[in-house]
């Protein structure tokens, strides 16, 4: 969420960051409903005070045995008075809040502006492009030929944009994700965390999904959503905290089922396992102070990354633009993985920092011995990567001409010293 306080001093700013989101102008909307707001608020300052003084006054003339009628009813008149204004004051702050808490963050000064994913900057690519002596093919044709990517029968027991994996596809999914999670927590210092995958509304709305893209979530009949991303529970594990700087930063990390509606991706990436309602992903994040949030994205990114280098799939690095970004990020790094099947490269992961914005959503604190008062955390999170779309980049990039798989080097350990999946493979 945005600081008010910001915005007062710097209207133009904002307007401008919302342009480049897509977004009208809104600054003289958010800045008279907080003028209003704090002209109820001092006059109700002012009514209590006079009230207080009223209250010991007729003690005082009570004491005396004085006649303070009067002063009961004035009294009386300024409770009325408070009540009307302590709604009234209630009802703008709601709709304040409720207004910023639909703005998205501000775009980092770097951040390209543009519409949409056509604006999105290259970086760098990583990796050479593998060279087949036969014509690739896509995941869902080999899959289905080793008989371990089932799409059908999904669909027979939950509907479209599912899969059911089995056999040496099923293992490789398990691969992929053990391999993450050492690579994360041995090398770069995550600390693993199991979540719960049903959160309540104050989670999801702590890091950004509430309350713009209920749609895309799901919802139980309880009350619960399903996380979208395990980025929801362990942000908010600090959530309404004020932690000691020297807990910073805090890295965690979890392999979760992750539930998406994709109301706003329908009729997209339809074909095959890259847009499902449930899928795995490894999801990085770190709680950090403000001076350390830029480091940490490269920091964050390159954890990341070197799980496709080590992989040896080739990436590319991409910086998203203003239109493209998501609602709580204020730079993204996109990491888009080759897939020959396809050819063209796809995102396999987006690492984003996001400042104070979901720290003050959370209203998730640290306080330093340096100085008076607290400050809002940073936070940052990335998939490290997405489970799914690395099996769909290992059997593109390492697929043979009889359909075969070829298994990295570096899984082999994780599949049991298993080096080619074939359709006997178990």
């Amino acid at each position: 969420m945005l600081d008010i306080k910001w915005i007062r001093e710097n209207p133009k700013q904002l307007d401008k960051a919302l342009q480049s989101r897509g977004i009208s102008p809104c600054s003289n909307e958010l800045i008279e409903l907080d003028r209003r707001r704090r002209s109820f608020q001092s006059s109700l300052q002012e009514l209590q005070t006079r009230r207080n003084e009223l209250s010991k006054k007729i003690g005082q003339l009570k004491a005396d045995g004085k006649d303070v009628q009067k002063l009961i009813s004035e009294v009386g008149q300024i409770r009325a008075k408070i009540q009307e204004l302590q709604d009234e004051e209630r009802h703008i702050s709601a709709k304040l809040e409720d207004n910023l808490s639909a703005l998205p963050n501000i775009p980092a000064d770097d951040v390209p502006v543009g519409k949409n994913d056509d604006d999105n900057v290259e970086l760098r690519r990583v990796g050479e492009l593998p060279n087949f002596t036969f014509e690739p093919r896509d995941h869902v044709v080999i899959g289905e030929h080793l008989v371990g990517m089932d799409f059908e029968r999904a669909s027979k027991i939950s509907g479209s944009r599912f899969v059911i994996l089995s056999g040496a596809i099923a293992r490789l999914e398990r691969a992929l994700a053990n391999f993450m999670l050492d690579i994360h927590t041995v090398k770069y210092g995550y600390k693993e965390i199991s979540v719960p995958v049903l959160v309540k509304d104050h989670a999801v709305f702590g890091t950004g999904q509430l309350p713009k893209f209920a749609e895309d979530l799901f919802l139980t009949e309880n009350g619960f959503w399903l996380i979208p991303t395990a980025e929801v529970p362990l942000t908010n594990m600090v959530s309404g905290e004020i932690l000691s700087e020297e807990k910073l930063p805090i890295r965690v990390c979890a392999l979760t089922n992750c539930f998406r509606s994709e109301a706003g991706a329908a009729g997209t990436d339809t074909r095959g396992m890259l847009r499902q309602h449930q899928f795995n992903k490894v999801e990085l994040v770190s709680i950090v102070h403000p001076d350390e949030s830029e480091v940490e994205q490269e920091r964050m990114t390159r954890a990341a990354e070197s799980v496709l280098e080590l992989l040896e799939l080739p990436y590319r690095r991409m910086l998203l633009s203003s239109g493209d970004m998501g609602f709580s990020a204020k730079r993204t790094f996109d990491i888009e993985v080759w897939l020959p099947g396809q050819n063209r490269y796809r995102e396999i992961s987006s690492c984003s920092t996001c400042g104070d914005f979901q720290g003050r959503r959370m209203n998730a604190r640290f306080k330093s011995e340096k100085q008076k008062g607290t400050q809002f955390v940073h936070t940052l999170n990335g998939s490290g990567v997405a489970v799914g779309r690395a099996v769909i980049a290992v059997i593109e990039n390492y697929q043979n001409a009889d359909n075969s798989i070829s298994i990295p080097e570096v899984l082999q350990p994780y599949m049991g010293g298993l080096k080619v999946i074939t359709s006997d493979a178990r």
